[in-house]
C-alpha cells in the first residue's frame, strides 16, 4: 500500500515505486490471486475499493487465481462468467459471479484466469488483445511455452478419486 520494498509470501521481495493512494488509473490490472487474497477480501477493504475506484480507467482488469475473488469482493465480477481456483469457486460465487471451469474466461474488458498456469494463458491472451496475435505468439516462443504435463490430472474434470482424495487430505488445509 506504501512506497518502497514489499516482501512476497515468499522470498521475493518487489519495489513499489509508488503508493495505491498515488494511482487514480492504470491501463492494465493485474490482481494476483494466492494465499494472501483472503486476508485482502476479509481485512483490507482499501485495497478493494482502490480496485473498485481505478476499474472505470482501465481497457483491461484481470485476475489471476484467487485474485479474482478481490474482483468479486469490489463488485466487478457480478453477474458475469468468470473463473478462479477451483478450490476458491465457492466463495466466487458468492460474491455474483458465474463460475465456469475453464482456464481464462473474458467478459469485454474483464479477464480472469483459474489456477497459476492459466494465468499465462490469461497473459498470452492479453498480448493478442494488445499486440496482436503475432507478438503473443512471438512472447510464447520467448519463453517457451509449450505445456506438455507428465499428468493428465490438472483439473477437476480429470483428477482420479485417489488425487482428489490426497488434496483434501494433505493440500487443501494448507
Amino acid at each position: 500500500m506504501e512506497r518502497g520494498p514489499v516482501r512476497t509470501d515468499g522470498a521475493l521481495t518487489v519495489m513499489a515505486e509508488a503508493a495505491l493512494g498515488e494511482i487514480d488509473r492504470c491501463d492494465v490490472l493485474v490482481v494476483p490471486g494466492g494465499p494472501g487474497t483472503r486476508e485482502v477480501v476479509l481485512g483490507d477493504q482499501r485495497y478493494v475499493d482502490w480496485v473498485r475506484r481505478v476499474h472505470p480507467t482501465t481497457r483491461w482488469t484481470t485476475s489471476v487465481c484467487s485474485g479474482s475473488l478481490i474482483l468479486g469482493a469490489a463488485g466487478l465480477l457480478h453477474g458475469l462468467d468468470a473463473t478462479t481456483h477451483w478450490g476458491v469457486r465457492k466463495e466466487l460465487e458468492a460474491t455474483g459471479a458465474r463460475y465456469l471451469p475453464e482456464r481464462a474466461v473474458e467478459q469485454g474488458k474483464v479477464i480472469t484466469a483459474a489456477g497459476v498456469s492459466a494465468g499465462i494463458d490469461m497473459a498470452l491472451t492479453l498480448a493478442a488483445r494488445i499486440g496482436g496475435e503475432v507478438a503473443a505468439q512471438a512472447i510464447q516462443l520467448w519463453i517457451e511455452y509449450d505445456p506438455q504435463p507428465p499428468f493428465d490430472s490438472g483439473s477437476l474434470a480429470k483428477a482420479s478419486p485417489e488425487v482428489l482424495d490426497f488434496v483434501a487430505t494433505h493440500l487443501a488445509a494448507g
